[in-house]
């Protein structure tokens, strides 16, 4: 299909130009449309849905918040795990002789 865009004036090519975009993006909707029917299509195939494989970058297992295991005997809302850096209070409690037993809830 040639079009002879030296005999379009100004107003014309503009509204090609227009009508070539909105084109565009339809065309690349439907194509989305198709890849994704055909995505699911073969992900079924294999008894999975979609979202099972690509994960939707959500985990499908939740992560639980650990339990506090000590507790500081000076200020009881001050808790810790024992999980990663010891807070300030576990460090000086042990520095000054306390055993960490001491400090389990």
């Amino acid at each position: 299909m040639a079009v002879d865009l030296t005999s379009m004036s100004r107003k014309e090519l503009l509204e090609l130009q227009t009508n070539v975009e909105k084109a565009l993006k339809d065309a690349e909707q439907r194509e989305r449309i198709e890849a994704l029917k055909a995505a699911e299509e073969a992900a079924a195939k294999f008894g999975f849905s979609l979202d099972e494989i690509a994960g939707n970058g959500r985990s499908t297992v939740k992560k639980t918040k650990a339990a506090p295991k000590y507790r500081n005997p000076q200020n009881p809302e001050e808790t810790w795990t024992g999980r990663g850096r010891k807070p300030h209070w576990v460090h000086a409690a042990l520095t000054s002789g306390v055993d960490i037993s001491d400090l389990e809830i």
